[in-house]
């Protein structure tokens, strides 16, 4: 290969990656197209995407409203938190918590619930930090948002007297954003 076919190869590398981290870097939607009630306060930036695969667990039990009745709900999550490279970097479960392989966590609380544009997903949420400890990825964290759920939701079936106590697990995946203060 002669050196100026080395030397485009180079520049054609270097475009492609520069392109692919670019597309990696950008959004997955704009924050305009995220439901109003879910949007973060001004003086936040976005500091971590995760994307989220595990199940919903669900527990039969007496509605709160009515002994008489039975319905699913919903007990914990439990899910594998991704980084964008696909490497694993932390959990999620009942709190809601968010725990990163460094030791950091967060524990929300949820402040703000939207349908999801998919019917058959569980909602999407906006969540304020309760607490926050270490010094890795959740550490700073004051925001969480639920976007992009898939599946999750509880059985369409109710459950029964018979069936109280039991638990389904119902598999989702989700997107997290993590929002700190503005520095």
């Amino acid at each position: 290969m002669s050196t100026k076919n080395r030397l485009m190869a180079v520049l054609v590398q270097a475009t492609v990656t520069a392109l692919l981290a670019g597309c990696a870097a950008s959004p997955w939607m704009n924050a305009g197209d995220i439901p109003p009630p879910l949007r973060v306060p001004t003086n936040t930036v976005l500091t971590l995407r995760v994307h989220a695969t595990g199940v919903q667990i669900y527990r039969c039990r007496a509605a709160k409203d009515d002994a008489a009745r039975f319905e699913w709900l919903l007990k914990e999550p439990e899910a594998d938190l991704f980084d964008q490279s696909g490497n694993k970097i932390g959990r999620h479960y009942a709190g809601p918590t968010w725990e990163g392989t460094d030791g950091s966590k967060v524990v929300g609380d949820v402040v703000a619930r939207a349908d999801s544009p998919d019917p058959n997903a569980v909602a999407w949420l906006l969540l304020s930090a309760k607490s926050a400890s270490g010094n890795g990825v959740f550490g700073r964290v004051r925001f969480i948002q639920r976007l992009h759920t898939v599946g999750g939701n509880a059985p369409s079936d109710g459950c029964s007297q018979a069936s109280a106590g039991g638990e389904v697990r119902e598999t989702y995946s989700a997107e997290y954003w993590f929002y700190a203060d503005r520095p």
